[in-house]
C-alpha cells in the first residue's frame, strides 16, 4: 500500500474537519492549516464529497464539514476510497487470473499477512480518536531554555 499526496491530503482534510467538530471550515482555512495547495484541495474535497465523507455549504458563510460523525469514519475507509485496495499485490484480489502460479506461490501467504495486518491497523483507527489526540498535542505547553 502506498499513500499518494492525494491520499495524504484527504486524510489531513478529514482530520482538520474532525478537529473542528461540525463547524463549517472554509477551503482557505483548511488549505492553510493543513499546508495543502488550494487547487489540489478543491479536487480532493470534491472527491471526498462524492464519497459521502464531507458536506459543503455554498455562499458567503460556506465551506466544508464532515458529513458523518468522526467516530464513524475510519482511516481505512478513506484510504480505500481514495487509493483503492490496500493489498500489496494484485494476486490477492478475488478472481485474479494474471498468474498461473497463484495458488502455489510461496509469497502469496506473506502478502496476505501484510494486507491483513495493514487492514487491522487502519480499520481500527477512527477520526474522533485522531482528533482527540491532535487536540492534545496542540494544547501541550512547550518550554525551552
Amino acid at each position: 500500500m502506498k499513500i499518494t499526496y492525494k491520499g495524504d491530503y484527504a486524510l489531513k482534510a478529514i482530520l482538520d474537519l474532525a478537529i473542528n467538530d461540525g463547524e463549517i471550515v472554509t477551503i482557505h482555512e483548511l488549505a492553510r492549516r493543513a499546508d495543502i495547495p488550494i487547487k489540489f484541495l478543491e479536487q480532493v474535497l470534491l472527491e471526498l464529497k462524492k464519497g459521502g465523507f464531507v458536506a459543503s455549504k455554498r455562499g458567503k458563510q460556506g465551506g466544508y464539514r464532515l458529513a458523518q460523525k468522526p467516530s464513524h469514519i475510519k482511516v481505512g475507509d478513506v484510504v480505500r476510497f481514495i487509493e483503492g485496495p490496500i493489498e500489496p499485490i494484485a494476486c490477492l484480489e478475488d478472481g485474479y487470473r494474471g498468474c498461473n502460479d497463484v495458488y502455489r506461490c510461496i509469497f502469496r501467504k506473506i502478502w496476505k499477512d501484510v494486507a491483513h495486518v495493514t487492514a487491522g491497523v487502519i480499520d481500527k483507527v477512527n477520526f474522533e480518536t485522531l482528533a482527540t489526540e491532535a487536540k492534545g498535542r496542540t494544547n501541550t505547553l512547550s518550554y525551552q531554555i
